[in-house]
């Protein structure tokens, strides 16, 4: 939830910052969130329920937050195979929608992590208040930039604050890694 919440963050950082370092870790910072979740998975499926289907089937049954969990996990996929630049080039501004499953995976999380516990929903709560501010932090922002737009923003203008891959590619800067394309255009990301 940690690595989900980080990788959320972001996008805010960069914006409230002005600076696009924080740009350089969201893939890296998103595939760790992916790969936890699959580590977590795993030693539920394997140390937990010694990888027997009919035990993990009782269990979801008597736990239903595995069914959750197994659910964000499951939408996580989807997301860590289409990470590259050249998925993010092949599916163009579906990409961006295709990406959006963060936010119901973030819910998944938290549902999960809340029915989990027994006692103490505290921590399970803090996430709720985290997700929500970073979700409400998202739909101000695109309400203001779609506000703005209807008035007939400046011509050439970016319909949103970050610049995605399509973007990039219609102002000629394809064809090359993504990496690279931020490279050339922002000195700040010389590897050193």
């Amino acid at each position: 939830m940690r690595l989900l919440a980080a990788t959320l963050l972001v996008t805010p950082l960069k914006e409230l910052t002005g600076s696009l370092t924080w740009l350089r870790f969201r893939r890296m910072l998103g595939l760790y969130a992916f790969f936890y979740a699959v580590l977590h998975f795993s030693t539920y499926v394997f140390l937990d329920q010694d990888g027997k289907l009919s035990a993990i089937l009782k269990d979801i049954v008597k736990h239903p937050y595995v069914l959750l969990g197994f659910l964000g996990l499951l939408l996580l996929i989807p997301l860590a195979a289409t990470s590259t630049a050249k998925a993010q080039r092949r599916l163009g501004r579906r990409w961006t929608r295709l990406q959006q499953l963060v936010y119901v995976v973030a819910g998944l999380g938290v549902w999960h992590y809340w029915w989990l516990v027994k006692k103490d929903i505290r921590p399970p709560l803090a996430y709720a208040a985290v997700f929500a501010i970073l979700i409400g932090y998202r739909w101000v922002r695109h309400r203001r930039l779609k506000r703005r737009s209807d008035r007939g923003s400046a011509p050439g203008s970016a319909p949103h604050g970050l610049q995605g891959p399509v973007e990039l590619e219609q102002q000629g800067l394809g064809g090359v890694p993504a990496d690279t394309r931020v490279r050339d255009r922002y000195p700040e990301f010389e590897r050193s």
